[in-house]
């Protein structure tokens, strides 16, 4: 299937633009957050319809930033044991968020 539909139109047009490397990274992040494709979430965006973000997505997101800051912490002798504690816990609650995400489909 080489062209997705709309209603009864096939979307058939193609449009180029430039973006910024940035701009791309950012609009590459929403759509995967939103579980769309970049070019649906544009079109979207740009026809004043609606983004819903994927909760979900978004937590999975910000706990792997959260592990990877706590990787860093558990390399200090400091925060080694408090960090190792908090890295178990977020592993699980990340579980429990993905399991979650998979059983809804």
């Amino acid at each position: 299937m080489p062209f997705e539909s709309k209603g009864d139109e096939p979307l058939s047009e193609i449009l180029n633009f430039r973006l910024t490397g940035p701009e791309k990274i950012r609009l590459k992040e929403e759509a995967d957050i939103a579980g769309l494709s970049m070019s649906e979430i544009v079109r979207r965006r740009y026809f004043g319809r609606p983004v819903i973000q994927n909760n979900s997505m978004s937590i999975i997101k910000e706990l792997r930033r959260i592990g990877s800051l706590l990787r860093i912490l558990s390399g200090s002798e400091t925060y080694a044991e408090p960090s190792s504690e908090a890295f178990l816990q977020l592993k699980q609650v990340l579980e429990e968020v993905s399991n979650h995400e998979r059983e809804r489909g």
